[in-house]
């Protein structure tokens, strides 16, 4: 992080000066993290990461028992529940930190969404068994919102869950459901009660390998596959797996969605993405210049420089505001984040030229590995299976049509 962090709260409502300067502590904070990267993260996943591809289960699950061992397991968890009780701001700074090395992440569907959730609404039982499994990286998770008709509408989704005894029966489909594939339990949303619109859809956790379960593969345009459809034919999930109570899935499922814009933000994949787009400029050439030396394109980067600044201020102000906002800052760094990251994509596949017309499959998901890569400078693959894949960054974790009504609506209410 450039820019300095000593911020008062307030200071840019009363039209004072914002000054972030990081502080003795936390600047020691950083060096610790990068002292730790260092030694601990295996070169193999942060060549893995760096290049874009889709982090792997496998490497998740190492990393986060490296961290569990540390005490990191949980930057975003209070010590209450067994996570570092870190502030904002080093949260922030380990998570830019790891990102920038190249470390996989971390469950964002344990530590960011259904672990929150649960920790807030779910019940003791509940919450004993799944606290303990997300710190050590024992559990994934998929994410059941979205459906073929319901997708930033969730209200109108259609999957039924009907009591019977002791169980929930569910039927229905769930569509772009992200690493379900790999993952051991499924927090969805349901109807329990048709009738009552919105106040009829409730949460539920079910075993995804449990009968009647189906995923079906969807491969993206960039030859990947992460995303996913599910179908549930007569699923039986225990009553004991409702989230709180029944139905106030649709409370749970908007402070779980706040939680997720928050963090599409995205300012340390920003930062890294507009490091890569600078190198890859001093490399190309055009009519035998460099691209950072091209007076045009070196301007692009600048205004992306600029606003890539402004993402990061309006992060931290988000961060260390401790009155709160008013205004719905989940979807304003969420539009902000999501579209930055496009607009750095879609310069970096223009600086790659002829090269970026190539799809340089992801080595782990190929049976040849790297060897069917096509011929290209190292900084080639991965750029464009990135820049596809990130075309759905301004829909997933609600469109950012929706997003600019949240905020449309709270200017009107204020």
């Amino acid at each position: 992080m450039h820019a300095e962090c000593n911020y008062r709260s307030g200071a840019a409502d009363r039209g004072e000066a914002v000054n972030f300067k990081l502080d003795p502590a936390d600047e020691a904070f950083r060096q610790e993290v990068r002292a730790f990267l260092r030694d601990h993260l295996p070169p193999q996943m942060a060549e893995q990461n760096a290049r874009g591809y889709h982090f792997r289960r496998d490497e998740m699950r190492v990393w986060t028992r490296l961290l569990y061992d540390k005490g990191w397991s949980g930057p975003n968890w209070p010590r209450e529940w067994g996570g570092t009780g870190w502030s904002h701001l080093r949260q922030f700074i380990f998570e830019e930190e790891c990102f920038m090395a190249g470390a996989p992440p971390i469950d964002t569907g344990g530590f960011r969404m259904i672990g929150p959730v649960l920790m807030t609404f779910g019940s003791e039982a509940l919450k004993a068994r799944y606290a303990p499994l997300i710190l050590r990286g024992e559990v994934f998770w998929g994410q059941g919102f979205s459906e073929p008709n319901a997708g930033s509408d969730l209200g109108s989704l259609t999957t039924r869950a009907e009591r019977d005894g002791d169980d929930y029966v569910i039927n229905g489909q769930k569509i772009w459901t992200s690493y379900v594939d790999t993952a051991d339990v499924i927090f969805m949303l349901v109807k329990t009660d048709p009738s009552a619109g919105r106040r009829g859809i409730s949460m539920l956790l079910v075993d995804a390998k449990a009968p009647g379960v189906t995923v079906r593969p969807i491969i993206d345009i960039g030859e990947t596959h992460s995303l996913n459809e599910v179908f549930f034919e007569n699923v039986r999930t225990p009553v004991s797996n409702l989230v709180g109570e029944e139905g106030k899935g649709w409370t749970y499922a908007k402070f779980l969605l706040e939680l997720e814009r928050a963090f599409s933000a995205e300012w340390p994949r920003n930062r890294r993405n507009l490091e890569q787009l600078r190198e890859m400029a001093r490399l190309e050439r055009s009519n035998g210049s460099r691209l950072i030396d091209t007076p045009g394109f070196a301007a692009r980067i600048a205004q992306l420089e600029v606003d890539l600044q402004a993402l990061e201020y309006l992060s931290l102000r988000a961060l260390t505001d401790k009155r709160g906002s008013p205004l719905p800052m989940g979807s304003m760094l969420k539009i902000r984040g999501s579209e930055l990251l496009q607009k750095i994509g879609e310069m970096q596949v223009e600086a790659l030229g002829d090269y970026a017309a190539y799809v340089y499959p992801d080595p782990h998901q190929h049976p040849l590995g790297k060897a069917a890569w096509p011929p290209g400078p190292d900084h080639a693959p991965g750029v464009l299976t990135d820049f596809l894949y990130r075309r759905a960054t301004t829909i997933y974790g609600g469109a950012n049509e929706v997003q600019r009504g949240i905020i449309a609506k709270s200017y009107l209410e204020l």
